[in-house]
């Protein structure tokens, strides 16, 4: 595997021809004319104009080009990468396009390589912290109905495999971590509010007070009822 002791940040395209690697460092994609076919376990992106990608060191990927392309990479060795980090997908927002411009100038300016390093640790803060895309959008949304696919899609996996990447990552099922996730916030209500279990159930997504009341003692082996007394004296 190619290594690299120093930051590169410049233009590249790529052929028709699938090609498969990995690297000893961390590495930005970002599109500036035409897309980019990248294959990783499980993982299947079409990168276009609208957005980015990271990946990570030690990381194979397929990848080819079907059309006349122009990518700005930034090769980034290890020693200027948080441990652990993974693949990320990104939309191209006000944020992500300014720093593409401003890798931009730097690829221009490679004389200056400080204030290349300087912008390379900025981006590298950016990359994913303990949650990722899909555990995000489970904790805004886990009062909702949330099919697997959904979750599978914003990570770019398919669904079987991210079942099993999200066990590994996790420790839970999707489904497991959605309910502990209810349970917590019923909990917090039962304890904190003056609620009724009608009120406490709809909040929750669940169609009415006598499937939310099944679903807590399946996983309490208490009626919601009771748990509110014993919690409140």
């Amino acid at each position: 595997m190619e290594r690299i002791n120093q930051v590169i940040c410049e233009k590249r395209s790529y052929s028709r021809e699938f090609k498969s690697h990995q690297h000893e460092f961390g590495q930005f994609l970002f599109p500036l004319q035409g897309s980019l076919e990248i294959q990783t376990k499980g993982q299947e992106i079409k990168l276009n104009s609208d957005s980015c990608f990271y990946l990570p060191p030690q990381f194979v990927h397929t990848y080819r080009s079907m059309d006349r392309n122009e990518f700005l990479i930034l090769d980034i060795p290890i020693q200027y990468l948080p441990e652990n980090t993974r693949s990320m997908y990104m939309e191209l927002d006000r944020q992500w396009t300014s720093i593409r411009y401003l890798l931009l100038e730097e690829a221009r300016n490679q004389a200056n390589t400080a204030s290349l390093v300087d912008l390379t640790r900025y981006v590298t803060n950016k990359l994913p912290g303990s949650n990722t895309p899909s555990i995000d959008y489970i904790h805004k949304h886990f009062k909702e109905p949330i099919k697997l696919e959904t979750l599978a899609e914003i990570e770019h996996y398919h669904p079987v495999y991210y079942s099993a990447w999200f066990k590994k990552r996790t420790g839970k099922s999707p489904k497991d971590y959605i309910s502990d996730l209810r349970l917590k916030e019923a909990k917090h209500l039962l304890n904190s509010t003056m609620w009724t279990i009608s009120k406490i159930s709809e909040e929750l997504g669940f169609e009415n007070a006598s499937s939310f009341t099944r679903w807590f003692v399946r996983c309490e082996s208490i009626a919601p009822q009771k748990y509110r007394i014993l919690n409140n004296g």
